[in-house]
C-alpha cells in the first residue's frame, strides 16, 4: 500500500498512519454506485425517535427500499447544526429515555436485515462523555463503519485519529462553501470513506430547491483531492437527488426522511425512500 503525503497543515496534524489506504465498506458501496451510474443514496434517521423500536423499524424500512449507506443520529441536547424538525426528533428521544447504547442497538439491526452500511452522525461530545476508544470499539462490534463528525476538525481530533485506526473506522470530516483551499485539502486528507459536503451555510432542513453552492463545493473538494463527495443539507425529492447526483458521488436526505417519520411512521420512510431512489 502507499501512503498519502500530507500538506504542510496535514503533515502537523494528522497521524501517518491515518494515512495509509485500507479496506472501507463505505467507499467500496460509493464505489459500487458509481459502477452502477448513480450516486449513492444515503439517509439519515435519528436512534431513538420516536421510540427506539420504531427507530429500528424505520432504519429496515429506510434500508431495505433503496438507502446504500444510513447514517444514526445520535440525540444531542445542544444540536447546533439540527433545524427545527430533527431538534423535535432528538428532543423527543431524550424525553423518552434514548441512550447512547441505543444507537448501536439500531445500528446492529441495520446490519442483520438490510443490505445498508450503517453509520452514525453524532456531535462529539457524546463520543467523548463516554470515551473515544470505547465508543469507537463498541461501534465496530455492532457493525457500524464510521463516525460523521460536523462539531469536530481534524485539529482537535487526535483521539478520533488513533481509535479509528485501531477500530477499523471511517472518519467524515465536512466542508462547506467557507472552507479555504488549505482547510479543504487538510480536511480531505484527514477523512476516509467519503467528504461530507454542506451545500449551505446553516442548519439542516428540507427546502424546495438545492443551493447554487452545492456544484461549487463537490468542484473545490475534487481539486483538494477528495475522490468520495457526497452532499447533504436540503435534499427532499427525487428531483435533488438527480440533479446532485449528477456531478457529486452520493446524495444525503435527513429532514425530509424524519418528517416522513413523525409524520406517517416507519412505513412512510419506506415509501419515501423508494421514491428518492427512483423505485417508483
Amino acid at each position: 500500500m502507499t501512503v498519502m503525503q500530507p500538506t504542510d497543515l496535514a503533515s502537523r496534524i494528522i497521524p501517518q498512519e491515518a494515512l495509509v489506504p485500507r479496506e472501507s465498506r463505505l467507499a467500496d458501496r460509493i464505489q459500487q454506485c458509481k459502477a452502477e451510474g448513480r450516486p449513492a443514496l444515503i439517509g439519515y434517521l435519528p436512534a431513538g425517535f420516536p421510540t427506539v423500536e420504531e427507530s429500528i423499524e424505520a432504519a429496515v424500512e429506510l434500508g431495505n427500499n433503496g438507502a446504500d449507506i444510513i447514517e444514526i443520529g445520535i440525540p444531542y441536547s445542544d444540536p447546533v447544526m439540527d433545524g427545527a424538525v430533527i431538534q423535535h426528533a432528538t428532543t423527543t428521544a431524550l424525553g423518552n429515555g434514548f441512550r447512547v447504547a441505543d444507537a448501536f442497538t439500531v445500528v446492529q439491526a441495520i446490519v442483520t436485515r438490510t443490505n445498508s452500511v450503517p453509520i452514525v452522525m453524532t456531535y462529539w461530545n457524546p463520543v467523548m462523555q463516554r470515551g473515544v476508544d470505547r465508543f469507537a470499539q463498541e461501534l465496530a462490534e455492532a457493525g457500524g463503519a464510521g463516525i460523521i463528525t460536523p462539531d469536530l476538525i481534524p485539529d482537535e481530533a487526535a483521539d478520533w485519529f488513533a481509535a479509528s485506526v485501531k477500530y477499523g473506522l471511517d472518519r467524515i470530516f465536512l466542508v462547506a462553501p467557507s472552507s479555504t483551499r488549505e482547510r479543504m485539502e487538510m480536511t480531505v486528507q484527514a477523512s476516509s470513506g467519503f467528504i461530507y459536503a454542506v451545500s449551505v451555510m446553516g442548519v439542516t432542513g428540507a427546502r424546495d430547491s438545492v443551493s447554487d453552492a452545492a456544484r461549487s463545493v463537490v468542484e473545490r473538494t475534487r481539486a483538494a483531492g477528495g475522490t468520495n463527495v457526497c452532499v447533504g443539507l436540503g435534499v427532499s425529492k427525487r428531483a435533488h437527488v438527480e440533479e446532485i447526483g449528477a456531478y457529486a458521488d452520493g446524495v444525503i436526505v435527513g429532514t425530509a426522511l424524519v418528517k416522513a417519520l413523525a409524520d406517517g411512521g416507519p412505513r412512510a420512510v419506506g415509501e419515501l425512500a423508494a421514491e428518492l431512489a427512483g423505485r417508483n
